[in-house]
């Protein structure tokens, strides 16, 4: 809590009171009920908006629903087979994920459903599970991975550890899923030319091989294949164009180009049972029986060679399910301009994978291409799914007989037609590379790894690397060295320039770091023996030890030692300096203080705050006397208060203070190792504020309800608001400053202390 203290002339000085851990604690068992309520509450969104329902938000998810069930019945059957299991799992995943999800959703557009990467994560498990367990069937191992991972991820929902997504950035995503978007189209291909014999599970490279090679092995197939893609290509680009030359009619088009999948479906499928009349083999590759209703329901069953089949693919299946889930719920998020919860999110799906292992499902998550046309669809609430669910039971219970002709040629299409949008083209790869090469790297190597080897692998290259690169972004940050340019001082109206008031204190400055690659020539230094210096992160103990060699590293280059000549056997073991170096810097300043521009610094634990004493210990034998350390911009009251136990805020100050112990050298904050008694005798941090003092008058809030304020000022004389006020206060310390303070200074660490 802040306590602003005033002078009569209206200046703010800025303290904080002490946090009250019993207090906090008191409250947060005060509001627990609330909480508890809040959270049980959270975990049921339906309840907070359904009682709003309407006939208008009905219509409109009727029309998105059936839209979006359109579509996935074809998709769902086609991603079935790249999960190696039989068409209808497709549509019991389809079903359970569209019908359960509206129960826990906080996103109105997406859709749950088999979607391109879940399904080639589950096919490569069956082929391994294949070969390692083949005693587990394929249907075993798709509810499995369905139950498990959707467990973790409720679980995770649930102790709200949605957070660990944002670990993970959008290139890593977009890399794997472009990976497994390439890998499925090239697996398509043989299907799409009715090309046998070729294992499209085998890596993407191989499979382009052999596609090659065989090609004169092509079949019929390939009329329907092309066709297909030419059909669903050509009546989206000319919906497309027609929508913007009719905008009147851009609705009635855009309904028209979601009917292609369909239409595309119920021709393919009529043509394939002509052409099979009065035949007892089919001339080109169909579907075949598909079994109707639910013929999979039951309680899952987990044995120990079911859980060790999929143990592999479980981690990487949880990452799936819940990236690709939250990242298009976010996506849509933003563009429809409503916020989603990660956490009810992670819930959401996790229920809903857990409810669909009861149905034989295997896992579903949040498809990109159907919650595009949901959205576009003007889709009101999550209870579109229901209707879209309605669209897949009667597929289920209706339809099943006329599977039996669907051409496998056409679903290929299909399928690559649904996956081609989750490849990241040019645009996205030229923008990353203006933004970041090394996101360009994560991207990159999530592409490579997937298509060569397998999505596992794809997801796990990509998301170490992108841990990498964080943590080596923390253990060594940007480090600005700033100077400070001279800003113009606007006159008065009628003023004369001679009666402006000039001089230090009344000049501002911009200050920059001294590379600046545009202001870098009009960067002037600080004065003589100040220096001031950023750090673009957090003072944490990854990297404290590099902030703390780099600022003495710069500190040392650009001053010169108390003792220009010293002896061999007071040179300490470790000093590489030589009276030719020390001549070269002979006219460098003593240093006088350190300036460091807390605006970027969110965090302060114990190993950062220690390097910090330790850089001012260094600093202070080098200079032969007290280095004074200034704050500026310290953003967080824990910080300045971790700044205070270790002593910062009551340093002694050259000319103000007379205090030579304070001279001493302060130990280790908290000492990893106990200090000896037997050893040097260390100076402990000070908490007491300065000597410094305000006629300190508290005042309530109203007092400062006016428009505008003088610059605060903190209590303690090292905390500033500004980097001005921070030079100017350690120039006025250094006017006081004589070349016989080294001796002082020398003689004060020599002096026994008790």
């Amino acid at each position: 809590m802040t306590s602003p203290v005033t002078k009569n002339a209206g200046n703010i000085v800025i303290d904080y009171e002490p946090e009250s851990y019993r207090r906090e604690t008191q409250e947060f068992f005060h509001q627990l009920p609330r909480y508890a309520k809040e959270y049980t509450v959270g975990l049921f969104p339906i309840a907070t908006w359904i009682h709003r329902y309407n006939l208008h938000w009905l219509v409109q998810d009727l029309i998105a629903g059936l839209t979006v069930g359109v579509v996935i019945v074809p998709q769902s059957m086609g991603y079935a087979k790249i999960a190696q299991l039989p068409p209808q799992y497709g549509l019991y995943t389809a079903f359970v994920g569209l019908c359960v999800y509206c129960l826990f959703a906080t996103s109105k557009d997406i859709s749950i459903g088999p979607t391109a990467v879940m399904s080639l994560l589950v096919g490569q498990a069956v082929l391994k599970a294949a070969v390692t367990h083949p005693n587990v069937t394929p249907q075993e191992i798709a509810y499995a991975l369905s139950l498990i991972t959707g467990a973790i991820a409720m679980a995770m929902g649930l102790i709200r550890l949605g957070i660990l997504v944002d670990f993970i950035p959008g290139p890593a995503i977009a890399g794997f899923m472009t990976g497994s978007a390439i890998t499925i189209c090239i697996g398509q291909w043989p299907k799409l030319f009715g090309i046998k014999g070729i294992n499209t599970q085998d890596s993407p490279y191989l499979i382009f091989g052999n596609f090659f090679k065989n090609l004169p092995k092509t079949k019929v197939d390939v009329a329907f294949g092309l066709t297909g893609l030419l059909w669903l290509y050509g009546i989206r680009y000319i919906c497309q164009v027609l929508s913007k030359r009719y905008p009147k009619h851009a609705r009635h088009l855009f309904f028209f180009s979601i009917l292609r999948n369909g239409i595309l479906v119920i021709f393919g499928t009529l043509i394939a049972f002509l052409l099979n009349i009065n035949k007892d083999e089919s001339p080109i590759s169909i579907l075949k029986t598909v079994p109707s209703g639910f013929q999979a329901m039951g309680v899952p069953y987990l044995s120990g060679d079911i859980i060790s089949a999929i143990s592999g693919s479980i981690p990487s299946g949880v990452i799936i399910l819940v990236l690709e889930h939250v990242a298009i719920a976010k996506s849509f998020g933003r563009i429809n301009d409503y916020s989603i919860d990660p956490n009810q999110e992670v819930i959401a799906i996790g229920f809903t994978n857990i409810w669909a292992s009861f149905f034989g499902a295997y896992p579903s998550t949040g498809s990109f291409s159907r919650t595009a046309i949901k959205a576009r669809s003007g889709v009101k609430t999550p209870i579109a799914g229901i209707f879209s669910a309605l669209v897949v039971i009667l597929a289920l219970y209706a339809l099943t007989p006329a599977f039996y002709y669907i051409p496998d040629a056409t679903l290929a299409a299909v399928v690559i037609h649904a996956v081609s949008d989750l490849v990241s083209g040019p645009a996205y790869i030229k923008r990353l590379a203006k933004i970041s090469l090394w996101e360009l790297l994560v991207f990159v190597v999530g592409v490579v790894v997937t298509v060569f080897t397998n999505v596992e692998n794809g997801i796990y290259a990509s998301l170490g690397l992108s841990i990498a690169i964080l943590l080596v972004r923390i253990a060594r940050p940007r480090f600005w060295a700033l100077g400070r340019i001279a800003l113009t001082q606007p006159q008065a109206a009628g003023s004369d320039a001679d009666d402006s008031v000039s001089g230090e204190n009344n000049q501002n400055y911009l200050y920059v770091p001294k590379n600046h690659p545009s202001l870098g020539k009009l960067v002037e230094n600080l004065p003589d023996g100040i220096m001031m210096v950023r750090v673009d992160e957090s003072f944490t103990y990854p990297n404290s030890g590099f902030i703390s060699d780099t600022v003495i590293q710069y500190c040392k280059e650009h001053t010169r030692r108390f003792q220009t000549s010293l002896s061999k056997g007071d040179r300490a073991w470790n000093d590489d300096a030589n009276p030719v170096k020390d001549a070269l810097r002979a006219q460098l300043p003593l240093l006088h203080a350190v300036i460091f521009d807390f605006a970027c610094v969110n965090r302060l634990d114990s190993s950062g705050l220690q390097a910090i004493v330790d850089i001012q210990n260094a600093l202070n034998r080098y200079a032969g006397h007290h280095v004074e350390f200034h704050f500026v911009n310290i953003s967080h009251p824990a910080i300045r208060r971790s700044l205070i136990v270790a002593g910062f805020g009551s340093q002694p100050r050259q000319g103000l203070d007379d205090n030579p112990e304070a001279l001493c050298e302060t130990g280790e904050i908290l000492p990893i190792v106990p200090a000896s008694h037997d050893g040097p005798i260390q100076r402990q941090a000070s908490h007491s504020p300065s000597d410094q003092s305000f006629d300190e008058e508290k005042t309530d809030d109203s007092a400062y309800s006016i428009s505008s304020i003088t610059l605060p000022r903190d209590r303690y004389p090292f905390f500033h608001w500004s980097a001005d006020e921070a030079v100017r206060a350690a120039v006025q310390s250094s006017a006081y400053r004589t070349e016989s303070d080294s001796s002082d200074y020398q003689d004060n660490q020599a002096t026994p202390q008790h």
